[in-house]
C-alpha cells in the first residue's frame, strides 16, 4: 500500500468520523429548515398560495479545512385554483473531496377540509450527481489505482410527502429520497461510506398570537436515517410587527443556534442563523453559519392570518 493510499484512507476516515459518518451526513442539515421546507417535503409545493422562491447557503464548521458547504434553491407555485402545486429544488453539497448535486421537479395535490385546514400530498422526481475531486487532496498520484477506480455517479431519485396545515399549525411527514443506490463498486476503499440510506422527516409547528404585534411559534424537526442516531431539533421563534423574527434552536446533543430574519418588504425576506456545536469537535471550529433569502411574487390573495415560518 503506497503512502498516498494510506493518506487517502486516513483523510476519508477523519472526514466521516467528524461528520457523524457519511450515512447520517448524506442529506445536509439546515437550521433554517422552516424557510426551506420544499427541499425535504414535496407536499409543501404551492401551500403558500403564491409564487415563492428561496436560496440558502450553509457553511459548516467555520475555520476547518474541507468542512461541509451546502447551497439550495427552491421555487414553487400553486396552480389550478390552488388545488395543485408545482416546484423545483436544487441542492448542492460538498464535503471534503465529495461533491453531490440533486435536482428535482415537484408536484403536489391538495384536499381542503373544514376551517381552511388542508392536506397536501406531494411527489418529487429527479436526478442525483455524485463526484470526487482528488485534486483537493493535493496528493494525486496517477500510478495509484485507488484514484482511478471511482466513476462519477448519476442516479435517479424519487420522494414522497404529506403536509397537514392551516394558517396556525402544520404537521409534515416525508421521505424525500426513496431509491437506494450503491455509490461505489465493491472493490473501492470507500464502498461502505456513502451508500444511500432512507431519510424520514417529521416536522410540526404551532403559531400562538400573544398580542396584535407579537407571535410565537415553537416547532420541531425529527429526522431518522437508517443506521444512524435519531436527530431532533427544537426551535422557538418570535415574530414582531410581522417584520422581524428572532429565535433559538437546539439540535439534541449537537448544537445550539440563534436565528434572525427580516421582512424587507412584502416580497423579500432575508435571514441568517449561527450554530455553535456542543461536542468535543466544537473546540476545533468556529461554528456554522447560514444565510437565506426568500422572494414571493405575483400576490393575488389577502394577507395571511399568521405568517408561517416554514
Amino acid at each position: 500500500m503506497t503512502k498516498f493510499r494510506i493518506l487517502h484512507i486516513s483523510l476519508l476516515f477523519m472526514l466521516l468520523l467528524f461528520s457523524n459518518s457519511a450515512v447520517s451526513q448524506q442529506d445536509p442539515n439546515f437550521t433554517q429548515y422552516m424557510y426551506n421546507t420544499l427541499t425535504i417535503n414535496p407536499a409543501y409545493a404551492g401551500t403558500r398560495d403564491i409564487f415563492s422562491a428561496a436560496v440558502l447557503h450553509r457553511s459548516q464548521w467555520l475555520g476547518f479545512d474541507g468542512a461541509p458547504s451546502s447551497q439550495t434553491f427552491s421555487a414553487h407555485s400553486p396552480i389550478k385554483d390552488g388545488k395543485m402545486g408545482l416546484g423545483l429544488t436544487l441542492i448542492n453539497d460538498k464535503i471534503g473531496i465529495t461533491r453531490e448535486t440533486e435536482i428535482n421537479a415537484v408536484y403536489s395535490y391538495e384536499i381542503e377540509f373544514v376551517e381552511d385546514t388542508k392536506l397536501s400530498f406531494g411527489i418529487n422526481a429527479g436526478v442525483n450527481f455524485l463526484s470526487l475531486d482528488y485534486n483537493d487532496l493535493n496528493i494525486y498520484d496517477p500510478s495509484d489505482p485507488e484514484f482511478s477506480n471511482f466513476e462519477n455517479k448519476t442516479s435517479p431519485q424519487v420522494g414522497l410527502g404529506a403536509f397537514w396545515y392551516n394558517d396556525q399549525y402544520y404537521v409534515g411527514l416525508s421521505v424525500p429520497a426513496i431509491l437506494r443506490t450503491d455509490r461505489y463498486s465493491e472493490s473501492s476503499v470507500t464502498d461502505a461510506t456513502v451508500r444511500d440510506r432512507l431519510h424520514y422527516y417529521l416536522t410540526a409547528g404551532y403559531v400562538f398570537d400573544i398580542n396584535p404585534t407579537l407571535k410565537f411559534k415553537p416547532s420541531i424537526l425529527i429526522r431518522q436515517v437508517s443506521g444512524a442516531p435519531l436527530l431532533a431539533e427544537l426551535s422557538s421563534n418570535f415574530l414582531i410587527n410581522d417584520e422581524f423574527t428572532a429565535g433559538i434552536a437546539y439540535r439534541v446533543n449537537a448544537a445550539f443556534s440563534a436565528l434572525f430574519a427580516f421582512q424587507v418588504n412584502e416580497a423579500v425576506l432575508v435571514g441568517l442563523a449561527y450554530d455553535k456545536g456542543i461536542s468535543e469537535f466544537a473546540n476545533y471550529n468556529e461554528g456554522s453559519l447560514e444565510f437565506f433569502a426568500r422572494f414571493e411574487l405575483f400576490k393575488t390573495y389577502k394577507k395571511m392570518y399568521s405568517p408561517r415560518f416554514f
